[in-house]
């Protein structure tokens, strides 16, 4: 054993003896990367200290005792598709979760709660679990692990159009999909909410509201509860948690070694962009620069234009070719990409941010990823190095919880046991995380609120008065039973009065909805205004731009999208602003429009207007429904519409469904291939490989 083995070996064992069990864990993980970059095998001593601190999966060795073997058997689940070694803490919770424990857990980002759940569904075999997450990419995230793993057995299911399979479902929804999902939900024997604290409003204003509705809605139809978030300190006691038990568990898996480079370049622009340019030279592998805002990107990445040299690939080339091709050449991530840069946020098209992502884990893909917030609450990936650009969240300054879980994406169990975090700006101050799940005052007088929630007395006298206001607006119809029975999907009890006391009052003003129905989007240019009045300051854009372009993109799937953009030129909207607007478009606005409809049928309903036909077009941003949906798996409108014009594919038949279209496609996959180019079949082989579910494969004990 060499002198610098000895002397760390001796430091981690005096931590052991101390009980200091952060430091001990710190002090092996640095030994067992000092092992490997040295190139030879732990010795028994290492073995040893590995079992002390709880970390058994880093276990290794040709050597390992009789008791090591037994002890790493002993800790081996399965966790769908063969057997994981769990460390200390995970085993602990799963044995709590097996045990029937209604949990909430804090974890840090490292600490593998993804298998905890994976072995919990392939040991318990449950029927129905529900798992609700912030976003849609981490739903297809966890759509991909979960139908290779399960979907032999159990039917996962992430679009509302998709009814349950009585043999068993695996749900996994955002907090608002699984609210207009609620009437078709079958009793659940778990329920799991992933990123938990996006339910206080503290963390998450947009949130909040409908993940606290969801929480309550489907706790009473769940036999168990899993709550899942990192970094939070305490817990409130609450009616959301009632009968859970909140544990904390600062279990490290990797050890994160900070850089505080901000002491040295104060903040000088200039010695800033330098210093990140010359980190990433010098780096080994994986980089998430966290650039913290849209126009942060920007800047970070005509720095890295500048300065980083273009790089040889046939892989990358092809992706910058083929982004060029489907999105015309004005546009910033293709110069980037031949770079080895990629670019994540919460805008692009889902199958565009999953491709950069497959191909930063790739090892001749993308080697710096630039991000906005999206990579913390979106998607669960990692690097060897994360630098911190900028400490700002959007608008708002950094918050001490969103600065842990950004640098916790640093190192990766099994890969880098060491990760390197570089600070350009002054991070915010550490700070305990106090958790508060309280009802949102958006909520307070919807229907089925209190029969969920026991509301105080100042909350029943907002409640009533609200119950009393609208039945007044309904001309004395009871409001619980008229928006239930209409299954009114907003959250915000304010916005529903606010739309229908507009109806109310000017209801001549509002026969002008049907004209939503025309086949002449210029006929929908008043009432779209007069929507957009109703919700002021959420479209990100000034109405009359985001008017023209719901109407242009009404040819969503007859024009290409540089060809859309040609159109768009005259209203000043480049490719950035149209991600953005997509969104708006088929999220928010086919919402508003949607509760819209509900409630004029109930204020005005001599009136005979109904305008489904319309929201359901605008929540697919006017796209055939099945290829918006087959876009969230990873299959870019482009490639359907190449197999619609191929005809393997009629996407506008009546009839059409996912399940049966994904089937199809799998059986016609050999002739799909011949009409795609280079870069597309490797897309095409990325969304086969979300989409086709594997036998699974038997328990295996080592």
């Amino acid at each position: 054993m060499d002198d610098v083995l000895f002397a760390q070996c001796a430091i981690v064992n005096k931590h052991v003896e101390f009980g200091d069990d952060q430091a001990a864990r710190d002090g092996l993980i640095q030994l067992l990367d000092y092992c490997q970059s040295q190139g030879f095998e732990p010795p028994p001593v290492v073995n040893t200290l590995t079992r002390l601190v709880g970390l058994y999966p880093y276990l290794r060795g040709n050597h390992l005792t009789w008791d090591e073997q037994f002890l790493l058997s002993a800790f081996t689940a399965d966790a769908g598709g063969g057997g994981v070694v769990l460390h200390r803490e995970q085993a602990s919770v799963l044995k709590l979760l097996l045990d029937g424990t209604d949990l909430a857990l804090s974890a840090p980002t490292s600490f593998g709660k993804s298998f905890i759940i994976d072995a919990f569904i392939a040991m318990n075999r449950p029927k129905n679990v529900l798992i609700i997450v912030p976003t849609l990419a981490l739903a297809d995230e966890t759509r991909r692990r979960l139908h290779v793993k399960f979907g032999a057995r159990l039917k996962i299911i992430t679009a509302t159009e998709d009814d349950p399979s009585e043999a068993g479902n695996i749900f996994i929804f955002p907090q608002e999909r699984a609210i207009s999902y609620s009437e078709r939900m079958p009793d659940l024997d778990l329920l799991i909410v992933d990123e938990f604290y996006k339910a206080s409003r503290e963390f998450d204003k947009d949130r909040s509201a409908p993940l606290i509705r969801a929480i309550l809605r489907f706790s009473a139809k769940a036999k168990q509860r899993y709550f899942l978030a990192p970094n939070i300190a305490s817990l409130n006691e609450s009616q959301f948690t009632e009968g859970m038990i909140f544990r904390r568990v600062d279990f490290n898996t990797v050890f994160l070694r900070r850089h505080e480079v901000y002491r040295s370049i104060g903040k000088d622009p200039v010695a800033k962009a330098n210093a990140m340019v010359e980190i990433l030279r010098h780096a080994s592998g994986k980089t998430l620069v966290y650039a913290g805002t849209y126009s942060a990107i920007k800047e970070v990445a005509t720095a890295l234009i500048d300065e980083l040299g273009r790089r040889d690939g046939m892989l990358l080339e092809s992706f910058k070719g083929w982004l060029i091709e489907s999105y015309g050449p004005n546009w910033l991530l293709p110069r980037l990409i031949s770079r080895g840069v990629g670019v994540h946020n919460g805008q692009l098209h889902r199958s565009i941010s999953q491709i950069q992502v497959k191909l930063f884990e790739a090892s001749e893909g993308i080697e710096v990823l630039l991000s906005t917030s999206s990579i913390i609450e979106g998607v669960n990936t990692s690097a060897q190095n994360v630098i911190l650009w900028k400490n700002k969240n959007g608008t708002s300054r950094l918050t001490d919880f969103e600065y842990r879980n950004i640098i916790g994406r640093s190192g990766r169990m099994f890969r880098h046991f060491i990760g390197e975090v570089y600070i350009l700006e002054a991070p915010p101050e550490e700070q305990e995380n106090q958790l508060r799940l309280e009802l949102p005052d958006e909520l307070i007088g919807l229907p089925g609120i209190e029969e969920e929630y026991s509301l105080d007395s100042a909350q029943k006298i907002r409640a009533d008065t609200f119950r009393q206001e609208v039945s007044d607006l309904l001309g004395g119809r009871d409001t619980d039973e008229v928006l239930r029975v209409h299954n009114v999907q907003s959250s915000d009890a304010s916005l529903v009065k606010r739309i229908l006391q507009d109806l109310r009052r000017n209801p001549r003003s509002w026969a002008g909805l049907s004209y939503l129905n025309s086949d002449d989007p210029e006929e929908w240019s008043f009432t779209l205004f007069k929507v957009l009045y109703l919700d002021p300051g959420a479209w990100d854009t000034t109405y009359t731009k985001f008017v023209n372009f719901t109407k242009v993109i009404s040819q969503n799937w007859n024009l290409t999208i540089p060809e859309l953009l040609d159109e768009l030129a005259e209203f000043d909207i480049d490719l950035e602003l149209f991600f953005k607007l997509e969104r708006n478009v088929s999220y928010k606005l086919a919402a508003l429009v949607g509760d819209l409809n509900v409630l004029q049928k109930i204020a005005n309903p001599d009136r005979h207007i109904d305008v489904s036909g319309f929201v359901v077009r605008a929540a697919h941003a006017f796209l055939p429904p099945v290829v918006f949906e087959l876009e969230e798996y990873g299959l870019p409108r482009m490639i359907s519409r190449k197999l619609q014009d191929a005809g393997f594919v009629d996407f506008q038949a009546e009839g059409c469904r996912l399940a049966s279209t994904i089937e199809l496609i799998i059986e016609r996959s050999e002739q799909t291939r011949a009409c795609l180019t280079g870069f597309e079949n490797y897309i095409f082989d990325y969304f086969l490989a979300g989409v086709v579910p594997q036998s699974e494969v038997g328990f295996v004990t080592s």
